[in-house]
């Protein structure tokens, strides 16, 4: 393949899956863009879906094509994504992240891989003031 056709590397750009408590004292989980680059990412386009195998059957398990769009990302700024649910943390949960900086395009593909998201993987992150998974 031609270089040129690979297209620009994404680096200083990350998911992260953080745990919150509410105020009725229920465990919710998000999912975040973060910048961590010098610049500002422009026309975000994401699309997220898990896929997998049943543990229990050996079925193929795939969720639905989730798409999201923000508008623009500042200098280490975070922006919420969407919630996840428990229940999908045994799946490949997949993000998709296309982007714009100064005319140029970006993406790149975020893995969280099956049972990643636990709390014995998780640490603190700057942006966001909470513990979390996170993914560059």
């Amino acid at each position: 393949m031609r270089e040129e056709l690979l297209g620009p590397k994404v680096e200083n750009v990350a998911v992260a899956v953080v745990k919150q408590i509410d105020e009725n004292n229920n465990t919710n989980y998000y999912t975040y863009l973060v910048n961590l680059r010098d610049d500002i990412m422009e026309g975000i386009i994401i699309t997220s879906c898990g896929y997998g195998e049943n543990v229990n059957t050996g079925e193929k398990v795939q969720t639905s094509t989730l798409r999201h769009c923000i508008e623009l990302l500042l200098p280490n700024e975070a922006a919420k994504i969407e919630p996840i649910m428990e229940e999908v943390f045994g799946l490949t949960n997949e993000y998709w992240v296309s982007f714009w900086v100064n005319d140029v395009m970006y993406d790149k593909k975020f893995l969280f891989l099956p049972e990643t998201i636990q709390d014995k993987n998780m640490k603190k992150i700057p942006q966001l003031g909470v513990n979390g998974v996170i993914i560059q």
